[in-house]
């Protein structure tokens, strides 16, 4: 498939079903682009729906089937998009970090495929505003899910989601007083089951 260039392209390409509930035009609003009339449109389509469909049908999917309603706060960005906001500090890390990330139309330095998504799960807000407790999410996730890093903001919980050919596992916050690492493939609380860090989550929010 080529880069949209006419409406009538773009309108075909954001009605590409990623999975059962989602679309790849749910992914490409970027506010980067949006106030500075910037295009966020794939080189390689088909790469970014490829990558896109197993963040979807892997993670995204099962997760609001669990939990309900996702919403996407970023996901996709072009090449151009993302370079753009690391140059004018838009918390946009340089593209070779973020290929295979949020960039999903090119692999990483391995040749890997992946891609991110920013999301929120509504379900989990009251329950964090309430206890501060994004843990309880991130193990959960950790627990049931094929993720391959987690990184957690402090509005609503938000957290980065990625896929990955190849998974690292890792789980980190922005969010005080637990900045940092949680896990990581080599630390003591990487491995096992950790129903213990969400059962109270569950148990309020079923």
């Amino acid at each position: 498939m080529r880069q949209p260039r006419t409406v009538r392209a773009l309108e075909e390409f954001g009605r590409t079903r990623l999975s059962q509930s989602f679309f790849m035009r749910d992914f490409l609003y970027s506010e980067i682009a949006a106030i500075n009339g910037l295009p966020n449109l794939p080189d390689d389509p088909d790469l970014a729906i490829a990558a896109g469909e197993r963040l979807c049908e892997e993670l995204l999917e099962p997760l609001q089937s669990r939990f309900g309603r996702i919403s996407v706060r970023s996901a996709y960005r072009s090449s151009g998009v993302n370079a753009f906001g690391n140059a004018n500090k838009l918390n946009c890390a340089i593209n070779e970090k973020n290929f295979a990330g949020h960039i999903w139309d090119r692999r990483d330095a391995g040749g890997h495929m992946g891609a991110t998504a920013c999301i929120i799960v509504n379900r989990f807000i009251s329950y964090y505003q309430r206890s501060g407790d994004w843990e309880a999410l991130a193990w959960w996730v950790h627990d049931k899910l094929p993720y391959s890093n987690m990184e957690f903001f402090p509005k609503f919980a938000a957290f980065n989601l990625q896929w990955h050919e190849v998974p690292t596992r890792s789980i980190h916050s922005f969010i005080p007083p637990r900045r940092g690492c949680l896990t990581k493939p080599g630390m003591a609380n990487w491995d096992g089951r950790h129903e213990d860090a969400y059962a109270a989550m569950l148990e309020e929010i079923g």
